[in-house]
């Protein structure tokens, strides 16, 4: 499904996406999270609980087999990124929220993706579960560029901040890669995929939007807040995702586990650009009128 040369560019943009996402952090961000609970709780209850039981009830609902089913729940349990900062600052979202629940989201990814990837996949037949300890690892692994753009940015604000949106770019430029040069080697599998792969890969990252800002509201957080918390929901680390499979299996059994990874990231990045202006939208909206509203005050009686 993914040449060899393709496979090795992906595993090298990744690190550089890490590398980039360890510059968008400073070690006081550790501080500040800390002493924003409600924050870190946030993070924690929309990347490890709620998208993973969206992913897990698709999976079942859909009745899909039990390689899409396990592509579907890994995409499910993973950690946002860079990609989700991005659009949150097109969307006029809170910045400093979006990246905070990165910063948890990507702290816990360790122990808490192969613990919950393990639940959910346990009761899926044969040999398509993705063992927790290769996520684990490749977790690991990616923490060392984390740790040494974090280490650039304490060196160097500049350079950290140049890093960081290369990095953050980077994530785009990963998906539309694989537009470009997977998708007219696959026209035939996209063309014969049942509807159901499709309403998964697409309905992980729609769904999350609703069900975070669903959330959000619940726990009383205002408009801009939730539209943030909706965005960092519904969209997931989908290069983390392909890395992964890469990594676990291999020959047709690394192709069926691959194509919802694959297809979630190429759709959320469509999804999430609409998604995006509607909430730039209402921001400038609800921006305008409270202008508006201080120049009604201003005006004499």
């Amino acid at each position: 499904m993914l040449s060899d040369t393709e496979t090795k560019l992906l595993g090298v943009m990744m690190m550089v996406i890490m590398l980039g996402m360890g510059a968008s952090l400073t070690f006081k961000d550790f501080a500040i999270a800390l002493r924003k609970p409600a924050g870190v709780a946030i993070g924690l209850v929309t990347t490890y609980v709620l998208t993973p039981v969206l992913g897990y009830t698709l999976a079942m609902a859909l009745q899909l087999p039990p390689a899409y089913a396990v592509g579907l729940i890994l995409m499910a349990c993973l950690p946002g990124g860079t990609t989700s900062n991005i659009f949150n600052y097109f969307s006029k979202g809170v910045l400093s929220l979006s990246i905070l629940m990165t910063v948890v989201s990507t702290l816990f990814a360790v122990v808490l993706v192969p613990i919950t990837l393990g639940i959910l996949s346990s009761g899926i037949e044969g040999e398509w579960k993705i063992p927790p300890g290769n996520v684990a690892q490749v977790l690991f692994v990616l923490l060392v560029p984390t740790v040494i753009g974090m280490l650039l940015r304490k060196w160097n604000a500049n350079v950290g901040a140049v890093i960081e949106m290369i990095g953050g770019a980077l994530g785009i430029v990963v998906i539309l890669f694989l537009m470009i040069s997977w998708v007219p080697r696959n026209y035939m599998l996209l063309a014969s995929t049942p509807w159901q792969v499709y309403f998964g890969a697409i309905g992980l990252g729609v769904f999350g939007f609703g069900v975070g800002y669903a959330f959000a509201r619940l726990v009383r957080q205002d408009g801009r807040r939730a539209r943030t918390i909706a965005l960092e929901t519904g969209i997931q680390n989908g290069p983390l995702g392909v890395l992964i499979v890469l990594l676990t299996f291999t020959g047709t059994q690394q192709q069926e586990v691959l194509l919802i990874p694959v297809l979630y990231s190429l759709f959320i990045v469509l999804t999430s650009s609409a998604v995006t202006v509607w909430f730039r939208r209402i921001t400038t909206r609800e921006e305008l009128r409270r202008d508006n509203a201080k120049i009604g005050q201003l005006k004499p009686a």
